[in-house]
């Protein structure tokens, strides 16, 4: 029978060390770049709101401008996270690209410029596509702004772009656990999009009304 041999526990004692230390190091470290990123984040959300607001106020030069910082903000962090991946992939840092995302498709659609490229700072396909979506809502902002203001706009263009985005958006069919709940903000833009026609042909109805009703009065 073969003898066993009996356990060394300063060796054990030591190996234990050894993992304690290297937690520790890794676990500072994580923290350390997570509190660093963490304020970024917060940082990008707020610039993205506030290119929101400009954009909205035809502020087209501050929306931009606000939107380069979230930029650099967002380079900072990728430069930050580049050793740990499970860092860059947490849901706090995707909320932060999903609303640059939406601030950068709402100053696109309001200036008719291009959208920008999901490639661009490693954006993560779940947050560009929450952040598309959300974008919907300020697309209905908009156009509920210019019709009050009796502006004469393409409204059928902008409501065809709505819709475009939300088959976008129904294509995509995988679970909401790496979609970061994605099917939730489609059912949300598809609501926006028919409460929108429905303004828009409530608008024209109005509109044609109003228009007879000049003409009945000046040919009476």
């Amino acid at each position: 029978m073969e003898k066993v041999s009996q356990p060394e526990t300063g060796q054990w004692k030591t190996q234990l060390e050894k993992i304690s230390s290297i937690s520790e190091i890794y676990f500072s470290k994580i923290h350390h770049i997570r509190e660093e990123t963490l304020k970024l984040s917060r940082e990008i959300i707020r610039n993205s709101a506030l290119s929101i607001r400009a954009s909205h106020r035809s502020q087209f030069d501050q929306a931009k401008s606000h939107l380069t910082k979230s930029e650099h903000q967002l380079k900072t962090i990728i430069d930050i996270c580049n050793e740990n991946p499970e860092v860059y992939h947490s849901r706090f840092i995707q909320d932060a690209q999903k609303e640059y995302v939406e601030a950068s498709l709402t100053l696109a659609f309001l200036t008719n410029s291009s959208m920008p490229e999901l490639e661009m700072f490693s954006i993560n396909p779940a947050a560009y596509l929450n952040g598309l979506a959300e974008a919907v809502g300020e697309l209905r902002r908009y156009i509920l702004d210019q019709l009050r203001k009796k502006v004469p706009l393409p409204y059928e263009n902008l409501l065809v772009l709505m819709d475009d985005i939300y088959t976008l958006l129904a294509s995509i069919d995988y679970p909401d656990a790496i979609t970061n709940n994605l099917r939730r903000n489609t059912d949300i833009a598809r609501s926006i999009m028919e409460k929108t026609r429905g303004d828009l042909t409530a608008a024209s109805i109005n509109q044609t009304l109003s228009s007879q009703t000049f003409i009945d009065q000046h040919h009476d």
